[in-house]
Protein backbone atom coordinates (compact mmCIF):
# COMPACT_ATOMS: atom_id res chain seq x y z
CA UNK A 1 0.00 0.00 0.00
CA UNK A 2 1.40 3.38 -0.99
CA UNK A 3 1.38 5.98 1.76
CA UNK A 4 0.36 9.38 0.35
CA UNK A 5 1.58 12.69 1.74
CA UNK A 6 -1.38 14.82 2.69
CA UNK A 7 0.48 17.52 4.56
CA UNK A 8 1.88 19.52 1.65
CA UNK A 9 -0.48 22.32 0.66
CA UNK A 10 -0.16 26.02 0.00
CA UNK A 11 -3.63 26.80 1.34
CA UNK A 12 -3.96 28.30 4.84
CA UNK A 13 -4.78 25.67 7.42
CA UNK A 14 -7.61 27.73 8.91
CA UNK A 15 -9.52 30.65 7.49
CA UNK A 16 -9.69 34.01 9.25
CA UNK A 17 -13.32 33.27 10.04
CA UNK A 18 -12.39 30.03 11.76
CA UNK A 19 -9.57 31.61 13.75
CA UNK A 20 -11.88 34.43 14.81
CA UNK A 21 -13.74 31.88 16.94
CA UNK A 22 -10.70 31.55 19.22
CA UNK A 23 -9.03 33.60 21.91
CA UNK A 24 -5.32 33.39 20.99
CA UNK A 25 -4.44 33.82 24.67
CA UNK A 26 -6.32 30.66 25.65
CA UNK A 27 -4.91 28.13 23.18
CA UNK A 28 -4.11 24.86 25.00
CA UNK A 29 -0.35 24.38 25.07
CA UNK A 30 -0.53 20.59 25.29
CA UNK A 31 -3.24 18.50 23.64
CA UNK A 32 -3.43 14.72 23.99
CA UNK A 33 -5.52 12.52 21.70
CA UNK A 34 -6.66 8.91 22.00
CA UNK A 35 -6.72 7.94 18.33
CA UNK A 36 -9.63 5.52 18.58
CA UNK A 37 -12.00 4.12 15.98
CA UNK A 38 -9.80 2.82 13.16
CA UNK A 39 -11.18 -0.70 13.32
CA UNK A 40 -14.79 0.44 13.57
CA UNK A 41 -14.24 2.75 10.62
CA UNK A 42 -12.92 -0.19 8.59
CA UNK A 43 -15.90 -2.33 9.57
CA UNK A 44 -18.31 0.49 8.75
CA UNK A 45 -16.92 0.75 5.21
CA UNK A 46 -16.39 -3.00 4.78
CA UNK A 47 -12.62 -2.57 4.54
CA UNK A 48 -9.76 -4.61 6.03
CA UNK A 49 -8.59 -3.45 9.46
CA UNK A 50 -5.27 -2.44 7.89
CA UNK A 51 -7.04 0.15 5.75
CA UNK A 52 -8.61 1.68 8.85
CA UNK A 53 -5.20 2.05 10.47
CA UNK A 54 -3.70 3.60 7.34
CA UNK A 55 -6.59 6.03 7.12
CA UNK A 56 -5.99 6.90 10.76
CA UNK A 57 -2.35 7.68 9.98
CA UNK A 58 -3.44 10.03 7.21
CA UNK A 59 -5.71 11.77 9.70
CA UNK A 60 -2.74 12.26 12.02
CA UNK A 61 -0.89 14.11 9.23
CA UNK A 62 -3.74 16.57 8.93
CA UNK A 63 -4.20 17.03 12.66
CA UNK A 64 -0.50 17.76 13.23
CA UNK A 65 -0.69 20.59 10.70
CA UNK A 66 -3.96 21.80 12.18
CA UNK A 67 -2.41 21.83 15.65
CA UNK A 68 0.46 23.93 14.32
CA UNK A 69 -2.06 26.27 12.73
CA UNK A 70 -3.78 26.75 16.09
CA UNK A 71 -0.55 27.37 17.97
CA UNK A 72 -0.60 24.15 19.99
CA UNK A 73 2.96 23.38 21.09
CA UNK A 74 2.70 19.73 22.18
CA UNK A 75 0.54 17.01 20.61
CA UNK A 76 0.67 13.63 22.34
CA UNK A 77 -1.10 10.78 20.56
CA UNK A 78 -1.90 7.30 21.84
CA UNK A 79 -0.32 5.30 19.03
CA UNK A 80 0.20 1.82 20.48
CA UNK A 81 -0.77 0.81 24.01
CA UNK A 82 0.66 -1.89 26.26
CA UNK A 83 -2.65 -3.71 25.77
CA UNK A 84 -2.43 -3.63 21.97
CA UNK A 85 -0.02 -6.57 22.04
CA UNK A 86 -3.07 -8.73 22.82
CA UNK A 87 -4.43 -8.18 19.32
CA UNK A 88 -3.77 -10.71 16.56
CA UNK A 89 -0.17 -11.06 15.44
CA UNK A 90 -1.26 -10.07 11.94
CA UNK A 91 -2.73 -6.78 13.17
CA UNK A 92 0.27 -6.04 15.42
CA UNK A 93 2.68 -6.71 12.55
CA UNK A 94 0.62 -4.43 10.35
CA UNK A 95 0.76 -1.65 12.94
CA UNK A 96 4.53 -1.97 13.26
CA UNK A 97 4.87 -1.81 9.47
CA UNK A 98 2.60 1.22 9.38
CA UNK A 99 4.62 2.99 12.07
CA UNK A 100 7.89 2.37 10.25
CA UNK A 101 6.45 3.49 6.91
CA UNK A 102 4.86 6.58 8.44
CA UNK A 103 8.14 7.67 10.01
CA UNK A 104 10.11 7.13 6.82
CA UNK A 105 7.69 8.86 4.49
CA UNK A 106 6.89 11.78 6.77
CA UNK A 107 10.42 12.54 7.98
CA UNK A 108 11.23 15.25 5.44
CA UNK A 109 7.81 16.82 5.84
CA UNK A 110 8.22 16.90 9.61
CA UNK A 111 11.50 18.74 9.16
CA UNK A 112 9.89 21.19 6.73
CA UNK A 113 6.90 21.80 9.01
CA UNK A 114 9.04 22.29 12.14
CA UNK A 115 7.82 19.14 13.87
CA UNK A 116 10.05 17.65 16.56
CA UNK A 117 9.28 13.96 16.97
CA UNK A 118 9.43 12.50 20.47
CA UNK A 119 8.09 9.35 22.10
CA UNK A 120 6.96 7.99 25.43
CA UNK A 121 6.54 4.40 26.54
CA UNK A 122 8.73 1.32 26.91
CA UNK A 123 10.41 1.17 23.52
CA UNK A 124 12.48 -1.90 24.40
CA UNK A 125 9.69 -4.24 23.30
CA UNK A 126 9.32 -2.72 19.83
CA UNK A 127 11.04 -4.49 16.90
CA UNK A 128 14.60 -3.26 16.39
CA UNK A 129 13.94 -2.09 12.83
CA UNK A 130 11.10 0.10 14.11
CA UNK A 131 13.26 1.49 16.91
CA UNK A 132 16.01 2.29 14.41
CA UNK A 133 13.67 4.27 12.15
CA UNK A 134 12.26 6.01 15.23
CA UNK A 135 15.77 7.01 16.36
CA UNK A 136 16.64 8.28 12.89
CA UNK A 137 13.46 10.35 12.65
CA UNK A 138 13.96 11.84 16.10
CA UNK A 139 17.50 12.82 15.15
CA UNK A 140 16.39 14.32 11.83
CA UNK A 141 13.65 16.40 13.47
CA UNK A 142 15.44 17.46 16.66
CA UNK A 143 15.60 21.07 15.46
CA UNK A 144 11.83 21.38 15.05
CA UNK A 145 10.38 24.32 16.96
CA UNK A 146 6.74 24.54 15.82
CA UNK A 147 5.36 21.57 17.70
CA UNK A 148 6.45 18.47 19.59
CA UNK A 149 4.68 15.40 18.19
CA UNK A 150 4.85 12.81 20.97
CA UNK A 151 4.04 9.23 19.97
CA UNK A 152 2.93 7.04 22.86
CA UNK A 153 4.36 3.65 21.86
CA UNK A 154 3.99 0.53 23.99
CA UNK A 155 2.61 3.00 26.49
CA UNK A 156 0.28 2.51 29.43
CA UNK A 157 -0.41 4.97 32.20
CA UNK A 158 0.00 2.34 34.91
CA UNK A 159 3.24 1.11 33.37
CA UNK A 160 4.51 4.70 33.20
CA UNK A 161 3.93 5.06 36.95
CA UNK A 162 5.45 1.62 37.62
CA UNK A 163 8.65 2.48 35.76
CA UNK A 164 8.81 5.89 37.43
CA UNK A 165 8.47 4.19 40.83
CA UNK A 166 11.35 1.84 40.05
CA UNK A 167 13.55 4.79 39.08
CA UNK A 168 12.58 6.59 42.27
CA UNK A 169 13.47 3.52 44.33
CA UNK A 170 16.86 3.38 42.63
CA UNK A 171 17.47 7.01 43.61
CA UNK A 172 16.47 6.35 47.22
CA UNK A 173 18.59 3.20 47.48
CA UNK A 174 21.58 5.05 46.01
CA UNK A 175 21.21 7.78 48.61
CA UNK A 176 20.54 10.49 46.04
CA UNK A 177 16.97 11.02 47.24
CA UNK A 178 15.34 10.73 50.65
CA UNK A 179 11.89 9.22 51.06
CA UNK A 180 10.53 12.34 52.73
CA UNK A 181 11.64 14.43 49.74
CA UNK A 182 9.29 12.60 47.37
CA UNK A 183 6.39 14.85 46.38
CA UNK A 184 3.87 14.80 43.54
CA UNK A 185 6.25 17.05 41.63
CA UNK A 186 9.06 14.53 42.18
CA UNK A 187 6.94 11.71 40.77
CA UNK A 188 6.02 13.84 37.75
CA UNK A 189 9.72 14.41 37.09
CA UNK A 190 10.27 10.65 36.78
CA UNK A 191 7.39 10.02 34.36
CA UNK A 192 7.93 9.68 30.61
CA UNK A 193 6.34 13.09 30.06
CA UNK A 194 8.61 15.01 32.45
CA UNK A 195 9.87 17.43 29.79
CA UNK A 196 6.38 18.75 28.96
CA UNK A 197 3.56 20.36 30.94
CA UNK A 198 0.58 18.14 31.68
CA UNK A 199 -2.06 18.09 28.92
CA UNK A 200 -4.52 20.95 29.02
CA UNK A 201 -6.97 19.08 26.82
CA UNK A 202 -7.58 15.37 26.19
CA UNK A 203 -9.62 14.48 23.10
CA UNK A 204 -11.29 11.08 22.77
CA UNK A 205 -12.92 10.34 19.40
CA UNK A 206 -15.14 7.32 18.66
CA UNK A 207 -17.81 7.83 21.32
CA UNK A 208 -16.26 5.76 24.10
CA UNK A 209 -16.32 7.57 27.46
CA UNK A 210 -13.12 6.28 29.02
CA UNK A 211 -9.43 7.13 29.13
CA UNK A 212 -8.07 3.62 28.42
CA UNK A 213 -4.98 3.78 30.66
CA UNK A 214 -3.61 6.85 28.86
CA UNK A 215 -1.63 9.45 30.83
CA UNK A 216 -3.61 8.63 33.98
CA UNK A 217 -1.35 10.69 36.26
CA UNK A 218 -0.89 13.58 33.85
CA UNK A 219 -4.57 14.23 33.00
CA UNK A 220 -5.70 14.71 36.61
CA UNK A 221 -6.74 18.29 35.82
CA UNK A 222 -7.05 18.11 32.03
CA UNK A 223 -10.26 19.08 30.31
CA UNK A 224 -11.70 16.08 28.46
CA UNK A 225 -13.54 16.38 25.15
CA UNK A 226 -15.50 13.42 23.79
CA UNK A 227 -16.85 13.11 20.27
CA UNK A 228 -18.65 10.32 18.39
CA UNK A 229 -16.52 10.92 15.29
CA UNK A 230 -14.26 7.97 14.49
CA UNK A 231 -10.57 8.85 14.33
CA UNK A 232 -10.17 8.33 10.54
CA UNK A 233 -12.98 10.88 10.03
CA UNK A 234 -11.57 13.36 12.56
CA UNK A 235 -10.69 16.59 10.79
CA UNK A 236 -9.19 20.00 11.47
CA UNK A 237 -12.74 21.26 12.00
CA UNK A 238 -13.25 18.73 14.78
CA UNK A 239 -9.99 19.83 16.39
CA UNK A 240 -11.11 23.45 16.12
CA UNK A 241 -14.44 22.56 17.76
CA UNK A 242 -12.61 20.84 20.62
CA UNK A 243 -10.44 23.90 21.24
CA UNK A 244 -13.43 26.25 21.03
CA UNK A 245 -15.20 24.08 23.62
CA UNK A 246 -12.06 24.07 25.78
CA UNK A 247 -11.95 27.85 25.79
CA UNK A 248 -15.53 28.04 27.07
CA UNK A 249 -14.69 26.02 30.17
CA UNK A 250 -13.66 27.36 33.55
CA UNK A 251 -10.62 25.31 34.57
CA UNK A 252 -10.73 24.87 38.34
CA UNK A 253 -7.85 22.42 38.88
CA UNK A 254 -9.75 20.60 41.60
CA UNK A 255 -10.86 23.72 43.49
Amino acid sequence: MTYPNYTETEKPIFSREELSLLDPKKIPEHVAIIMDGNRRWAKKWNKPVEVGHWQGAQTLDQIVRAAIGLGIKVLTVYSFSTENWNRSSEEVDGLMHLLKTYLKTQREIMVKEGVRLKSIGDLSKLPEDVRQVLRETKEATKGGSQIDLVLALNYGGRDDIRRATLRLLDEVEAGRLRREEITEKTISEFLDTSQWPDPDLLIRPSGDLRISNFLIWQISYSEIYYTDVLWPDFSKSHLLSAVVDFQKRNRRFGL
